[in-house]
């Protein structure tokens, strides 16, 4: 801290790319401070957190420098670590798969489907033996900005002084609301439905996606043989999805992945998340910058919000890193205005992009079913276009 007590950054937000952007900064050689408005549940977590992710190796490489990747060794079920090496792709109106295997592309994995909750654990046991300073539980009540900082006010009567704040507090984020930054949201109209389940066939470390009319249905390879879903419907009928019993609603897996992997059983309750596209006006304005949901919400058709969370935290690492390599001042307004407009860029390229493949593959309108089929197709047979899409998703 300076003899004013400042301290360099306040992240709020310990989820995944909060703490991971604290734990980042402060491994930087940051005085870093991190609000938190309740202390994640202890792991492991019962009934199991329903949330996973297709981290990307660049992802996996930023939490393993932290320390906090879990790996792939430790028995969590369903709800551990599982690396998948496949990809397939198909359409329910017809035309060729889209294949993406790991080996032809030089790659052990593509990445690794890892629960939500696992994460969090790994970050806030490194948060535990880190050098960020953990306020939690407390929850921002007011931003005041002064000429070289911010101040948090905090519920519990306490004030921090910063000389930037990170909003990582999610989607409803409330540092985005006190800092005035403008959101622009789309609703979709869909619903995700999410479980845990198991299946007659195995799932070979295969990512399996198939486009129907109502929204793409997911099968992604878990620990233990299990698999989840994420089947995006039409909310009404995501409701009634959500409302089937068991066995009907295994029959109703099924029938939707055309048997790939033959009969499906729920391992799990299920629920249901709201889709939506959500783009903040900026990532930086006056000294606050927004990391995550709270920057940017984009459709989960390829799995692609988190890594674009992380990758917010990486590259704001190496501005940072780059400025103090050559002791400039870091928190210069032109340098962070340039990773804004950096990140809400590439944001916006994949919420738009990921909205107009979500749109031409959720209808049975003869075109676009025609068009479709034969774009994955053609995609399939030409292995440099897969390993540049394969590469743009992966971050390398």
């Amino acid at each position: 801290m300076t003899r004013r007590g400042q301290v360099d950054v306040v992240v709020v937000g310990g989820g995944i790319v909060g703490a991971a952007c604290a734990l980042a900064l402060a491994a930087d050689g940051l005085d870093v401070v991190l609000v938190e408005a309740r202390a994640p549940p202890p792991w492991p977590v019962v009934p199991p957190d329903l949330r996973v992710y297709a981290l990307a190796p660049d992802s996996q490489a930023l939490l393993a420098g932290l320390g906090a990747w879990p790996g792939t060794s430790r028995n969590h079920g369903a709800a551990g670590v599982h690396p998948y090496r496949h990809m397939r792709v198909w359409d329910a109106g017809g035309g060729g798969d889209l294949a993406f295997d790991a080996d032809r592309l030089g790659r052990r994995e593509f990445g690794w489907i890892t629960a939500h909750g696992l994460l969090v654990n790994g970050l806030w046991r490194a948060l535990d033996q880190g050098a960020v300073s953990v306020r939690c539980p407390v929850r921002v009540d007011a931003l005041a900005r002064h000429g070289d900082g911010v101040e948090l006010r905090l519920d519990d009567g306490s004030r921090v002084h910063a000389r930037i704040a990170i909003g990582a507090d999610g989607a409803g984020s409330t540092l985005r609301t006190l800092a005035g930054i403008a959101v622009d949201t789309h609703d979709y109209g869909q619903t995700g439905v999410v479980a845990f389940v198991a299946t007659a066939l195995a799932h070979e470390d295969t990512a399996w996606q198939r486009f129907l009319p109502g929204g793409p249905l997911a099968l992604l390879p878990c620990a233990d043989g299990a698999s989840s879903i994420v089947w995006t419907l039409p909310t009404d009928e995501a409701d009634a999805v959500l409302a089937l019993d068991d066995a009907t609603f295994g029959r109703a897996v099924t029938d939707a992945s055309a048997g790939r992997l033959g009969a499906v059983t729920p391992l799990s309750t299920r629920a249901g998340f709201p889709l939506r596209r959500q783009l903040a006006a900026t990532c930086a304005a006056d000294r606050v910058l927004l990391v995550g949901d709270a920057a940017h919400v984009v459709h989960p058709l390829a799995g692609q919000g988190m890594n674009i969370g992380l990758r917010d935290v990486l590259a704001l690492r190496d501005t940072v890193a780059a400025a103090r390599s050559r002791d400039a001042a870091w928190d210069a307004a032109p340098r962070l205005a340039r990773w804004s407009r950096a990140r809400r860029s590439e944001a916006a390229v994949a919420a738009h992009a990921l909205e107009g493949i979500n749109r031409l593959f959720s209808t049975d309108a003869m075109a676009p079913v025609l068009l479709r089929g034969s774009m994955l197709g053609l995609a399939g047979r030409l292995p440099p276009v897969a390993a540049g899409l394969w590469r743009r998703a992966s971050g390398l």
